[in-house]
Order: structure tokens, then sequence, then C-alpha cells
């Protein structure tokens, strides 16, 4: 029987404990103890990309990758994208820009595509920085073009725009008065009584 041994992962925010041999992959690991079958097994020794997943924020093929190596580190898979049910920014990408094809390169290519929009932060990568970062990602079914036109629509800023508040009306102005001269009021001048004249 081979040896096993226990493990604490922290993956997508939680700790899984698992116990499992040292050596086996965390591929496996994250399929077959944790029940995240998000990650896909393509070609098993690292040049799909399909296994991709982020350890410490860079992008590893989880096949290459033993469980022991794996303690101790923070681990996104693709399940740790979304908020819940609300999709992130770059997921919903894929699905408006139809670059989500059979499925099994789409996570990896979202986990990379991650670790990229984080290093170009605060602008979008040009085309050739896409195809770069993803050249270890493999996919059978595109030209590659619309997981690119995905992964730059990501990246471009987000613009709120404010909610519409129905105009207020505003009260017709009044129509100013002619101005008049205003006349100065003259107090009435007192009449005052003659004066009597004195008796000698």
């Amino acid at each position: 029987m081979s040896t096993r041994v226990r493990l604490s992962l922290n993956v997508n925010g939680r700790r899984y404990a698992v116990q499992v041999p040292p050596m086996k992959r965390l591929l496996d690991v994250l399929r077959e103890d944790c029940g995240l079958t998000g990650s896909k097994e393509g070609c098993g020794e690292g040049e799909c990309g399909a296994c991709s997943v982020l350890m410490n924020g860079a992008s590893v093929c989880s096949c290459l990758v033993s469980a022991a190596q794996a303690e101790g580190v923070k681990i996104v898979t693709v399940e740790g994208l979304a908020k819940g049910k609300t999709l992130s920014r770059l997921q919903q990408s894929f699905i408006d820009h139809g670059a989500a094809q059979c499925g099994i390169c789409t996570p990896g290519m979202l986990i990379t595509s991650v670790e990229l929009l984080e290093r170009s932060r605060g602008r979008v990568p040009s085309d050739p920085e896409v195809r770069e970062a993803l050249a270890g990602n493999l996919c059978r079914c595109t030209g590659y073009q619309k997981i690119v036109d995905a992964v730059r629509a990501a990246a471009k800023p987000v613009v709120r725009r404010a909610a519409a508040k129905p105009a207020a009306r505003r009260a017709a102005p009044r129509r100013a008065k002619p101005a008049v001269a205003r006349r100065k009021a003259v107090a009435p001048r007192r009449k005052t009584a003659p004066r009597r004249k004195a008796a000698r």
C-alpha cells in the first residue's frame, strides 16, 4: 500500500483536507478528492494547457505538479472565477464572443487569461500579447481569434452609466414685468397753522 500524507489545500478560498499519495498529481487531487472537475486533462504532459490552474497568481499545468507541492499555496481553478452564479467579466466575454467551443481547453484558456489581465491591469493587451500569453494553451476547435477578441474585450474598462433619472419638469419662467420707472415717494408737506400776531 502506497504511503499517504495528509494535506491541507487552499483552493478557491476554501480549505480541503485530503489524504493522498504525496506524488499524486494536483490535477487528480482536484478532480477526484476535491470534486473540482473544471480543470481538464488533455495531454497529461504539460503541452496543451487544459489543466491550468493559478498557484499564487501564476498559471501552471496541474498535471505536472504533485499534491505535496500544492500545500500552503493559494490555488484558483476555473470554478473560482465566478462569484456564486454570477460569471466573471472574462467568462461572460467568452460566451458573448463565441470563444468557448467543446469546452476542453476553455478552463485553461480562462485561467491563463486571468493571469494576463492581472499583469496588464489598466490597459488592453494587444492581439500579439494575448496570443503570446496563450501560446501554451492549445485549441482544436477555433482559429483563436474569437478567444483573443474575448480576452481583449474583458480588459476594456467598464463604463458605468448612471441610471437616467427622469428630467424634472421645470416651472415655466415667469415673464419679466416691463421695467417701470419708480416714482420717488414724496412725503406730503404738512400745512402749518398761520402764526398769530402777538398782541401789542
